[in-house]
């Protein structure tokens, strides 16, 4: 048990009463003064497509977002990271020259 009291509340599911159908949920309070500050932040993705949203940190930098991602836009694009793709393609020319 814990040494502080927690106020606790009940919240009725569908049927209000408790019993097998009952999907209600025990809501607790947060502690106070553990949790980080949420705040609007900006995404910048590396496309240069910038949108807001809320973070616990004002910038955050993604490599793929909404406008430029292959699911959504419907054309194939080869997302190098480090060189990999460049590196393996001159890997296999050597291969197939010989």
């Amino acid at each position: 048990m814990p040494s502080v009291r927690v106020s606790r509340t009940w919240l009725p599911g569908r049927r209000g009463a408790h019993g097998p159908f009952d999907f209600g949920v025990w809501e607790q309070d947060m502690k106070q003064g553990i949790h980080p500050d949420y705040k609007a932040a900006t995404v910048v993705c590396a496309c240069g497509n910038r949108f807001e949203t809320m973070a616990t940190v004002d910038e955050v930098h993604v490599e793929i977002c909404a406008v430029c991602h292959p699911f959504y836009t419907g054309k194939q694009r080869l997302v190098d990271t480090a060189g990999r793709v460049d590196r393996f393609k001159k890997k296999y020319e050597k291969a197939s020259a010989k």
